[in-house]
Order: structure tokens, then sequence, then C-alpha cells
């Protein structure tokens, strides 16, 4: 099943998530990922996380959602996961 995880930093994150970027990259490697990428701001910074993948289940989107190096930095201030049924685009 698709899910999607959309993620916003907090606002006193500063330069936390470009440290951890390498080790954020480095670990959506392993996952079956559609597409992923950051979240712009107005002023197109990087803003938050926005990911679509496969996995078994709810619970298992949960895991790897909190298993992100971004998310045990405490990056986020809030973090969303949702089923996703593609209509348009890869299935």
């Amino acid at each position: 099943m698709h899910f999607v995880i959309y993620a916003r930093d907090r606002k006193d994150a500063g330069d936390l998530r470009l440290t951890i970027r390498p080790s954020h990259l480095t670990y959506l490697e392993d996952l079956n990922i559609l597409y992923a990428g950051p979240l712009l701001d107005e002023n197109q910074e990087m803003c938050g996380s926005l990911i679509v993948l496969e996995a078994e289940s709810l619970k298992d989107a949960q895991r790897i959602a909190s298993d992100d190096p971004y998310a045990k930095a405490g990056l986020f201030k809030e973090v969303h996961i949702t089923g996703y049924k593609p209509a348009i685009g890869p299935t």
C-alpha cells in the first residue's frame, strides 16, 4: 500500500536539516520510495519533507517515519502519515 509522510520542520531548527540531510538520504535508499523531496517555504528554503512510499501497513509507515534520522534528531514540529491511492503517475 502507498503512504504519504508529510512533515514540517520546527521553526527553531536552524541548520539541523542540513547537518542531518546526508544520513536522511542514506536512510531513504533502502526504502521503497515512489518519490520524495523537501517542502519549500515562500523564500524557496527547505521547511519540511514529503515522502510517498510503499509499506505493508500504516504501522510500518509510522515506524519508517520515526526511524528517519530527521525524526530522531527532533527536526519536525509535526508529522502526518496517511494512506494514498495513486490515480495518475506511478502506481
